[in-house]
C-alpha cells in the first residue's frame, strides 16, 4: 500500500505511486533498429556527436546503446525544452554535476519556441570548439563538419534542426516536426545549417531502449510523450501526473483547472476536469437508456497534453 505524506497545505498525498503489474511496451520498431546499425556505419564520416534529450527527465531513458557512439567522437548532450522544465540555478547544477559523474562533460540547455530561439545560438559555437580541440581535427583543411543529431523519440531533434536553418540560414524547415513519437523514421540525407563554417546536421530517427527495465523510468517517458499513450494508457499516465505535481507541491493544476482545491483522487480530478471543460461521453444504462457522463479519457488527455504544453507548471520529474 502506498504510504502517505502531507503537502504544504497540510493535505496526506502518495509517497508511493503504486504501479501495479503494468507492463511497459519494449516499444522499439524495426526502423529503430535499422535507424541505430546506419547511424554506426555513418560514424567515420561524422565529426561531432550532438544528443537531444528532454530537459525534463536528464537522466530517464537516455539511450544506453549510443554510449558506443559517444566514445569515438565529440559529444554533446543537449536537455531541450528548458522552458518546460525547472531550470532554477540550484536544480541545473545538480543535474550538471550528476551528468559530469556519469562521464557528460559538454552540456547545453535549449528551447527551441519563437523564430530566433536564443539559447539555440550557442550551439554551432560549441559543437565548433568541440571539433577543433579533438583528435581528429586538422586545422589546416577547410572542408565542411558533419555532425549527427542523435536521441530518444519526441525531445525535439527536429525542432531543434530547423531553428538552426532559422537562425544561420533564414531558411525554414527542413525535416517534418510532430507530437507523436516517431516522427523522423530512417537516417535522413544531410541538411545545412551554416554556412561559415560550413556545418551539415544528419537527423536520425528517435531511437528507443529496447528494454525499459524501471516501471517508473518508463512512467516518465510516457508522460513527457516519447512513448505512446496508448503502450500505457492515459488514464495511468495522468494519475501518475497527479502524483507527481501533489509530492512536489506543485499545485498550479488546481487553479488552471478552477478546482475546488489539491486532490489525491484521479477519478474526482479528471471528473471536475470533464465537467469544466463539458467533456461529456453517452453511455447506456443497463435498463437500455442513455445517460450522459463525464469523459474521464479526454480529461485524462487534456491533463495530459496541459503538462506538455507547461501550463501545468515547470517541472522537472528526475
Amino acid at each position: 500500500m502506498a504510504g502517505q505524506g502531507t503537502n504544504s497545505m497540510g493535505r496526506l498525498f502518495r509517497e508511493f505511486f503504486n504501479f501495479g503489474s503494468k507492463e511497459l511496451t519494449h516499444w522499439f520498431p524495426s526502423h529503430m533498429a535499422r535507424g541505430l546499425k546506419r547511424m554506426r556505419s555513418s560514424l567515420r564520416n561524422v565529426d561531432c556527436i550532438v544528443e537531444v534529450h528532454d530537459a525534463r527527465i536528464p537522466f530517464a531513458g537516455r539511450n544506453p546503446m549510443f554510449k558506443d557512439i559517444f566514445a569515438v567522437r565529440p559529444h554533446l548532450l543537449i536537455l531541450n525544452k528548458k522552458d518546460l522544465a525547472d531550470t532554477t540555478p540550484h536544480r541545473t547544477s545538480e543535474i550538471r554535476n550528476r551528468l559530469k559523474e556519469e562521464g557528460v562533460e559538454n552540456i547545453l540547455y535549449t528551447e527551441c519556441l519563437g523564430q530566433r530561439s536564443p539559447s539555440v545560438k550557442n550551439v554551432v559555437p560549441r559543437v565548433i570548439e568541440l571539433i577543433e580541440s579533438s583528435d581528429r581535427y586538422h586545422r589546416c583543411e577547410e572542408r565542411e563538419l558533419s555532425v549527427m543529431v542523435i536521441g530518444i523519440p519526441n525531445v525535439g531533434k527536429s525542432s531543434l534542426i530547423n531553428a538552426m536553418r532559422r537562425i544561420y540560414l533564414n531558411k525554414g524547415k527542413a525535416t517534418p516536426v510532430g507530437v507523436r513519437p516517431g516522427v523522423t523514421r530512417s537516417v535522413m540525407h544531410k541538411i545545412k545549417v551554416s554556412e561559415r563554417p560550413e556545418i551539415w546536421l544528419l537527423d536520425t530517427p528517435g531511437i528507443m531502449t529496447p528494454f525499459v527495465k524501471d516501471v517508473e523510468v518508463g512512467m516518465k517517458l510516457a508522460l513527457c510523450g516519447t512513448l505512446q499513450d496508448h503502450a500505457v494508457g492515459t488514464d495511468i499516465i495522468a494519475d501518475y501526473l497527479l502524483y507527481v505535481l501533489n509530492r512536489y507541491n506543485h499545485n498550479r493544476y488546481v487553479e488552471f483547472y478552477e478546482l475546488g482545491g489539491p486532490s489525491d483522487d484521479i477519478m474526482d480530478v479528471l471528473t471536475q476536469i470533464a465537467k469544466k471543460l463539458n467533456k461529456i461521453t453517452r453511455m447506456k444504462t443497463a435498463e437500455g437508456s442513455v445517460v450522459p457522463r463525464p469523459d474521464i479519457n479526454a480529461a485524462a488527455a487534456h491533463m495530459i497534453k496541459s503538462f506538455r504544453k507547461g501550463n501545468l507548471g515547470n517541472i522537472t520529474l528526475d
